[in-house]
């Protein structure tokens, strides 16, 4: 049976997407610190055999493996002349784990920089680097665009505007980071969930969502709430993702460790689900493990 487009697909029921990259990668023994972006270049087996174990778990999408893969945060490793290469060798990848029925989602993560006058980017430049990065991605077939771990509201609108701007018929996916803290949720700019969404939906995005974060599995339940009353008074077409940790983590010998189970976290999942998300991955410290329980839990 022939696949059907990304966007029909997201409305109908439950939609898995994968879980981390980061943390599977130093399980498979890749040294922290390196730029996991260029992996896609130097050690593109190992970023398919993930992309493999999550599809075989039961995601229905993968993320390209190009979180940090705009010319600014390339640059911090000497390799901002290797956008192109890097995000369509990933997208490749993807692709081709995800065979004929898989979606491949292709993922662009912040700057690391700010704009002015908090920062010294420019938005017409910051958009001109994305745009790079969405051409890149789609020349390796992806079939639609998540932004996460926003945390500015400047800067994920300008990744939306790139991403309609390069192709407009595409899904667009758009999440922020929140972390708990006195009188709700908050990002680490300060962005409540109410101007999150609110500009994420009036720029455009297919789905609205939040992702990593520093929040308990509860946390996350509330946030999943708080994002369905939220986007349901502005658009009741926009669907809500949820991409949340394997919980806090905990510092272990000096390295950050989630202890979340996948049986827990499924069991947050369905809770999320329960809230009214049909679109639900996991972020940090989450594995095909983590992902293979939320199927068995979701369907």
């Amino acid at each position: 049976m022939a696949k059907i487009s990304l966007k029909e697909r997201i409305t109908k029921g439950v939609f898995l997407l994968d879980g981390a990259m980061g943390t599977q990668l130093i399980a498979r023994g890749i040294e922290p610190g390196k730029c996991n972006d260029y992996l896609n270049i130097d050690s593109p087996d190992v970023i398919f055999e993930i992309h493999r174990a999550y599809f075989q778990a039961g995601s229905d999408a993968v993320l390209t493996n190009t979180f940090g893969a705009n010319k600014f945060a390339l640059a911090r490793h000497g390799l901002g002349d290797k956008v192109r290469q890097i995000n369509t060798a990933a997208a490749q990848t993807a692709r081709r784990a995800a065979g004929q029925q898989g979606y491949v989602l292709g993922d662009i993560g912040p700057s690391g920089g700010l704009l002015k006058p908090l920062g010294n980017l420019e938005p017409e430049e910051l958009k001109e680097a994305f745009i790079e990065q969405v051409e890149a991605l789609l020349a390796g077939e992806v079939d639609g665009f998540i932004i996460e771990t926003m945390t500015a509201l400047d800067e994920v609108t300008i990744a939306i505007e790139a991403v309609k701007a390069v192709c407009g018929n595409l899904p667009v996916f758009a999440s922020a980071a929140f972390d708990k803290v006195a009188g709700g949720f908050r990002t680490m700019m300060g962005v409540d969930v109410e101007s999150a969404v609110a500009k994420m939906v009036s720029s455009g995005a297919d789905a609205v969502g939040f992702n990593c974060g520093n929040a308990a599995l509860d946390e996350y339940i509330e946030l999943a709430k708080k994002f369905v009353s939220v986007a349901g008074t502005l658009d009741k077409k926009v669907l809500v993702f949820a991409e949340p940790n394997a919980g806090k983590p905990e510092l272990v010998a000096g390295k950050a460790v989630y202890k979340v189970s996948p049986e827990d976290f499924a069991a947050a999942a369905q809770k999320i689900h329960s809230a009214g998300v049909n679109i639900i991955g996991g972020c940090c410290g989450t594995s095909p493990e983590h992902i293979a329980a939320v199927n068995s839990k979701l369907r």
